[in-house]
């Protein structure tokens, strides 16, 4: 088979388009970078959409904690603590077995009058359950760091708007929400990296691939099972993430400059991502 037939039958199975049956035997090193490759979409996936709905649960976070009130405060900070207290795959695990075994105890959900087996079978899903404990992980993280930017805003910023007249949304949103992206962006580029990487944590939680059509761990674990060889596929893995890691510290950056972009030039501070040994 050549490769540009491995590409026509692989290179989108992964989502369910294209050759259904994995090949097994006479592994090719282009079948190899095609399949891994089709399984990156599902891990683009995840850190995409849990980045993108993630920004603003991470601001609104940040907001509540800063807030006078402890209705608002009080839950915010129990939320930051009890996902940046216990590990991400234990996450996975609970909200796996706590959506699996709560129909399975026959609870109802007396509001629709349907069992909640209906109404959460969907969401024991990898593409929906796995993606719910992402947004919400990333959110207390993000969190974390856009609440630290807003105590770092400074008093002569908001004193200025003050004095110009601003105030409630149109303060918040001219200078508050600005400064706050523009202090907590470096660090915000290496939760979207992190993030990206914990994606990879989806293959070994107990949320099921459907179909076979798994990740680029699924795929790589795969090739190393059935050629007793992980010297290859592995490190086809490892060189996907590194691109796409380069790729995001690319597009953040863009969004840094734009964030900077009235400073002076000597003032700016380009994005500086640091490798994250313990989180």
């Amino acid at each position: 088979m050549s490769c540009v037939q491995t590409l026509q039958d692989y290179a989108l199975r992964s989502i369910g388009i294209g050759e259904r049956l994995l090949p097994r035997s006479d592994f090719t090193l282009c079948q190899q970078f095609t399949l891994i490759g089709s399984g990156l979409i599902w891990n683009i996936y995840f850190a995409v959409f849990a980045l993108a709905l993630g920004f603003f649960l991470s601001t609104g976070v940040a907001l509540a904690r800063t807030a006078p009130s402890p209705f608002l405060r009080k839950p915010a900070e129990w939320f930051v603590f009890v996902f940046r207290g216990s590990p991400l795959f234990i996450q996975f695990f609970l909200f796996y077995e706590a959506l699996t075994l709560l129909p399975k105890a026959g609870i109802e959900l007396n509001l629709i009058f349907v069992e909640i087996n209906m109404a959460t079978r969907w969401l024991t899903r990898a593409w929906a359950g796995a993606l719910i404990v992402l947004f919400l992980n990333t959110s207390a993280y993000g969190g974390e760091i856009f609440y630290g930017a807003l105590r770092s805003v400074p008093k002569g910023d908001l004193e200025a708007a003050d004095a110009y007249g601003f105030s409630g949304w149109k303060k918040f949103r001219k200078i508050t929400w600005p400064t706050m992206l523009r202090l907590a962006w470096p660090a915000y580029t290496n939760e979207a990296i992190f993030l990206f990487h914990a994606t990879t944590l989806v293959y070994f939680s107990s949320f099921p691939a459907w179909q076979q059509k798994g990740d680029a761990l699924y795929y790589a674990s795969y090739f190393a099972d059935k050629t007793f060889n992980p010297f290859i596929p592995y490190p086809i893995l490892a060189f996907y993430f590194m691109m796409l890691t380069l790729a995001i510290i690319a597009g953040f950056g863009l969004i840094n400059r734009r964030l900077n972009r009235h400073l002076p030039q000597s003032s700016r501070k380009g994005l500086r991502p640091r490798m994250m040994l313990v989180r």
